[in-house]
């Protein structure tokens, strides 16, 4: 029971007086300036990079349905069997949800951009097709 009303005791001198781990003014006055300046900007630019447009699809955004499976796996099935195509051009992310295609992904040249957007457009069931593949830089 004593231990109890010293805890209580104690604790409660704590909050009266607003015990705290902080340093007080004239402790904080004594610690000596860091010796590297801080950094002058945030090296975190994830919110920079975020792409928050309508069109941004990824893998996860295909949908589960099976005309939209059915549909995916035809686009890559052409895709894949052009051996004219790189080999970017063969791995370019292909998600289909609603009937609409989004292609996403580096290709070498225009002519692979366009070439894969045709065989979106052939496959049967696909309303659209949304075109986000990017053409490599040659330096």
């Amino acid at each position: 029971m004593r231990r109890i009303v010293g805890l209580l005791l104690v604790s409660s001198l704590c909050v009266m007086f607003g015990c705290s781990n902080q340093p007080s003014t004239t402790e904080k006055e004594a610690a000596p300036a860091p010796s590297t300046p801080p950094p002058a900007a945030d090296a975190d630019n994830t919110a920079r990079n975020a792409d928050t447009s309508v069109l941004a699809e990824t893998p996860t955004s295909q949908s589960e349905s099976k005309a939209d499976i059915d549909t995916t796996a035809a686009i890559r099935k052409a895709v894949v069997d052009d051996k004219a195509l790189s080999v970017n051009a063969h791995n370019v992310k292909i998600m289909t949800s609603n009937g609409v295609v989004t292609l996403r992904g580096p290709v070498k040249s225009e002519d692979e951009k366009k070439s894969i957007e045709a065989k979106a457009k052939q496959v049967a069931g696909v309303t659209r097709v949304e075109n986000l593949l990017e053409v490599e830089k040659n330096p």
